[in-house]
This record gives C-alpha cells, sequence and structure tokens, in this order.
C-alpha cells in the first residue's frame, strides 16, 4: 500500500510503526529529514539500509 509520506506510514501502518520505534532515536531523526521520499514499508527499509551503509562508510573512511 502506498501512503502520503512517512508520517501517514507510520500513523496508518501497524507493522510499519513498531519497525519505525524500535529503531534507534538517530536513525528516527534521519529518516524524519526523508519522510517526504517515504511512502511504504519497503521504501522505509530501503532507506533504513542505506543510511546504515552510508554511515558505515563513513566510519571506515574516518570521515565523521
Amino acid at each position: 500500500m502506498r501512503y502520503r509520506d512517512l508520517h501517514d506510514l507510520i500513523q496508518n501502518s501497524y507493522s510499519s510503526r513498531t519497525y519505525f520505534l524500535s529503531l534507534p532515536v538517530q536513525m528516527q531523526c534521519a529518516l524524519h529529514q526523508l519522510g517526504g521520499t517515504v511512502h511504504s514499508a519497503a521504501q522505509l527499509h530501503r532507506q533504513v539500509s542505506a543510511i546504515q551503509q552510508t554511515d558505515h562508510l563513513l566510519q571506515i573512511g574516518h570521515w565523521k
């Protein structure tokens, strides 16, 4: 199902809300910044994965 944005998704999908709330606060904040681009549970999971991969590359590259 497609939702307007992240807020709409976590308001109306129990499983997406549960997943979102299980994430660290820092990840939740990063997702809120991208909220307009998240319209489904699959996109939510892809965004989390992309953020995690970026954070990992920043850490191993000592760019932070």
